[in-house]
């Protein structure tokens, strides 16, 4: 099954934009395969302003997040694969989303999981409309 992180990036991309606030990336700089400014690293992380006004031709594709961006006065081209973001926010007051450390390749017992605890959401609400009547008292 295909992870679902680049399509809760994109939406909550849209979310912080489309309530005017800055969306912010927090990255683990640890993760091969990126071009990211090592400069601002801090702890294994950097964080990234993605906004409109920040990263220019931003591409939020399947597999990877890619822009340009300025960083003390220099032009850099921007790459990193969708797994190493950790969180994205609004700069404004930090509403987003965490994302829990993701294998690269999601196995059948992580779904099998993910399904057991739906399924017991489900009963638990199907248990407690058993307790209450379908019938309105009408006078």
């Amino acid at each position: 099954m295909n992870s679902n992180k680049p399509y809760l990036l994109r939406a909550l991309y849209d979310w912080i934009n489309d309530n005017q606030l800055t969306p912010y990336v927090l990255i683990d700089a640890n993760v091969g395969d990126m071009d990211i400014p090592r400069d601002f690293i801090e702890d294994g992380k950097i964080v990234l302003n993605i906004s409109a006004s920040a990263a220019c031709d931003l591409d939020l594709s399947k597999d990877y997040i890619s822009f340009k961006a300025r960083f003390s006065g220099k032009s850099m081209n921007v790459y990193f694969p969708n797994h190493a973001v950790l969180a994205i926010y609004a700069k404004e007051n930090g509403r987003g989303m965490v994302f829990p450390e993701e294998n690269e390749e999601v196995t059948d017992a992580d779904d099998t999981v993910f399904n057991s605890d739906i399924e017991q959401r489900v009963e638990n609400r199907k248990e407690k409309k058993k307790d209450r009547s379908h019938l309105k008292l009408i006078k």
